[in-house]
């Protein structure tokens, strides 16, 4: 009961954001325009390379802490620094603290350090009856508001320049004007005194160079290089992982870095400091450095074989910038301190279960992400694979338990879908669920529910399979529970189109769903025993092909069934074996089939396309639908934020309405806007989210499947 409450309030929290009008505009506008920035920043960059590159020199360095830990400490001190260690957030704050005592230091300026607001180090350093002025400007924004950031870039991004100017108001004692050039000179102007008067400064790192003993700042303001340099002493606190081989493995990362967080192909200054300089204000004309090198839970990640990867991080924030649930809610709601996807995880690790318990649902697993992460971390992945350990340590919530049961014994799950069949008479019409959003709570109102087939496609299957008597291709169908029992018609018009190109199928009668909703909710036991399922169900065939017309579907069963049978190699080998012949249906029918033109007759029909996320991110899929709309006959016309998510994410959709359905209205209003008649996409979810939001707006529109108009426009 207590789990479901703070679920609940969780979500009553979440409010909170959806109805603050200038943080939605805010992170809508930067959502667009950092697109177009990174896009324009990677213009000339093979981006893939570089990030296999970076991901392997972290991963290298993880193995290799010791050594390079080791060899950072020895030349960083033969340089004049001074190096600790710290095993958890307590240990580094009373480190730092203990600095400061010995060396009378009493003032302290920062700039700006997510590992310190990780260990809330000015907290414990005001404890201490220490002055501590943060010196960015966002930080001392949030800092004199008693907040936390929303952005591990932009920790301000959430304020308006009003808000801001109101501040500085209150501050500083005199009316301030909002303009944004004139409150940051009042920003300059109150924090000067502050580094003339500090006596340590303390800072983060992005890289501590084993090599040098040198540590390297990348920053967009000038205040961490006063910070580093006028007060006598400076501290920089840094985790494990920052810690790499050489200056070019640091290069190679400042690559992607400022590229990656905010489309900047070099941020304004790059500061590199090794040793400690020559100081006027020291008490023996010496600058005193101390570098603090923090665990914290990071060990316990780099033993991890899954989680080893989180250490390849390099703190961009690129995982909130593209996220469609942050763009909604902010990262003071998606995040506790570290924001967006990474932080999901690094909260389970850093601050504990309880905090990560509710964060960790809220991923739609869109796989934006992972998408643009610069060190190829596998975010959703590992978001999942949290939640489930989660359930594992305090107990399975009933539904995600009862969806377990039914999803591996699949005749018991066939036959509550043909019993559906006839339970939902009384309330069905036109193809939809009557009123039954409603009978889930009000916040489902967005969406129409569609009706269980009046007959599925496995039934269907005897009566319309072809006899190809010369098969250019054998391939086998794979339906997933959707297109089976709500949209066998899909499925129809798959076979309708191959039977033209002499494709010779196999339906194998005891396949099911795939097993990503059970997945999603944490049920990774669940999931993989639906995977065995369906492999057993696929293993006798000869075919060329695994084909699905569920992006999803398709994505989980390329990329994930091998990785659930990790545990047993011979069935990993079965996994990859049937995982190699996978593919969706648009990339089969484009760059297998090679349809043309001449194939299909040519309307006056305008068709608009959204791109489901399995098949965009999961699969990399990104022509093959788009240039089947021209060749099946219609006029394409683009949609704006075509490959951003509709909102459906399976049961996200049912646990976070408010989210779901707000992510819906943007992407139907995008849509509408285009002029389109038809709205096409590869996956039966998002056509259930489309087409049942397009129904309760009453908009014309017609929401359907590539494969159908291929069909249906097929000479």
């Amino acid at each position: 009961m207590q789990k479901a409450k703070n679920l609940k309030e969780y979500r009553e929290e979440l409010h909170e954001s959806l109805d603050n009008d200038f943080l939605r505009t805010t992170l809508d506008n930067f959502a667009v325009a950092y697109r177009a920035g990174r896009a324009n920043a990677f213009k000339d960059i093979d981006v893939r390379a570089l990030i296999r590159e970076i991901a392997d020199s972290k991963d290298d360095a993880t193995a290799r802490f010791d050594e390079l830990y080791k060899q950072f400490k020895a030349n960083a001190e033969a340089s004049g620094a001074h190096v600790h260690f710290a095993k958890d957030a307590d240990e580094a704050n009373a480190i730092i603290a203990g600095i400061a005592k010995a060396s009378d230091c009493k003032k302290i300026v920062k700039s700006k350090s997510m590992t310190a607001e990780e260990t809330l180090l000015n907290h414990a350093l005001e404890d201490e009856g220490l002055e501590v002025v943060e010196t960015d400007l966002g930080e001392w924004i949030i800092q004199l508001r008693h907040e936390g950031p929303s952005h591990m870039v932009m920790p301000a991004i959430h304020l308006s320049r009003y808000q801001v100017g109101d501040l500085f108001s209150e501050v500083t004692g005199k009316k301030q004007d909002a303009e944004i050039e004139k409150l940051v000179k009042v920003a300059r102007r109150e924090l000067r005194q502050k580094y003339v008067e500090a006596d340590m400064g303390i800072t983060g790192a992005n890289f501590a160079v084993a090599e040098t003993g040198g540590i390297g700042l990348v920053t967009n303001e000038g205040n961490a290089r006063l910070v580093t340099t006028l007060p006598r002493v400076h501290v920089a606190l840094m985790g494990m992982d920052k810690i790499i081989p050489s200056l070019h493995d640091a290069l190679r990362i400042l690559k992607v870095l400022p590229r990656n967080a905010t489309g900047q192909a070099i941020t304004s200054y790059v500061t590199w400091i090794t040793g400690a300089n020559e100081c006027a204000t020291g008490t023996d004309g010496k600058k005193e450095i101390h570098y603090v090198i923090m665990d914290n839970g990071r060990s316990e990640m780099s033993k991890d074989p899954l989680f080893s990867q989180v250490n390849r991080c390099v703190r961009c924030g690129a995982c909130a910038n593209v996220c469609p649930v942050y763009r909604l809610v902010g990262g003071h709601k998606m995040g506790h301190i570290y924001i967006g996807a990474i932080g999901l995880i690094l909260t389970y690790f850093f601050h504990g279960k309880d905090k990560a318990r509710n964060l960790i649902q809220n991923c739609i697993n869109c796989e934006a992400c992972k998408d643009v992460c610069a060190g190829g971390i596998d975010l959703p992945r590992l978001i999942k694979e949290i939640h489930a350990r989660i359930q594992d340590e305090e107990g399975h919530p009933l539904p995600s338990l009862l969806l377990s049961k039914v999803l591996k014994n699949r005749k018991l799950f066939h036959t509550l879908l043909r019993t559906a069949k006839w339970a939902q008479k009384p309330v069905e019409s036109e193809g939809f669920i009557r009123h039954l959003p409603m009978i889930l709570g009000k916040e489902h109102g967005f969406k129409a529910l569609p009706a269980i087939a009046e007959k599925p496609f496995r039934d269907r299957w005897p009566d319309i399979r072809p006899n190809i008597a010369n098969p250019k291709h054998r391939v086998a169908l794979f339906s997933g529970c959707v297109q089976d029992f709500v949209y066998p018609e899909q499925m129809e018009a798959a076979v309708r189109v191959f039977e033209a190109n002499d494709v010779s199928m196999e339906y194998p009668m005891e396949q099911s769903c795939c097993g990503l909703p059970v997945q999603m909710m944490g049920e990774m036991k669940a999931s993989r025993d639906v995977a065995v399922q369906n492999l057993r169900a696929f293993e006798t065939g000869d075919y060329d092909y695994v084909i699905t017309l569920c992006a999803s579907c398709a994505a989980h069963l390329k990329h994930n069934y091998p990785k659930l049978m990790k545990d047993s190699p011979s069935l990993t080998l079965k996994a990859q074996q049937f995982a190699d012949k996978v593919i969706d249906y648009s990339s089969f029918v484009h760059d297998v089939l090679k349809v043309k033109a001449e194939d299909f007759k040519k309307t006056d029909i305008k068709a608009t396309y959204h791109a489901p996320c399995h098949l965009c991110r999961g699969l990399d899929v990104h022509d093959a639908p788009r240039e089947l709309i021209e060749t099946g006959g219609m006029e394409y016309v683009e949609c704006d934020e075509e490959e951003v998510c509709c909102g459906f994410g399976g049961t996200f959709s049912m646990k976070f309405p408010e989210l779901s359905s707000e992510l819906l209205r943007k992407k139907l209003d995008n849509v509408e806007a285009t002029g389109a008649e038809v709205l096409l996409t590869d996956c039966p979810g998002c056509i259930m989210q489309l087409r049942g939001g397009l129904k309760t707006k009453g908009s014309s529109i017609q929401v359907r499947h590539v494969a159908e108009v291929l069909a249906d426009n097929k000479k």
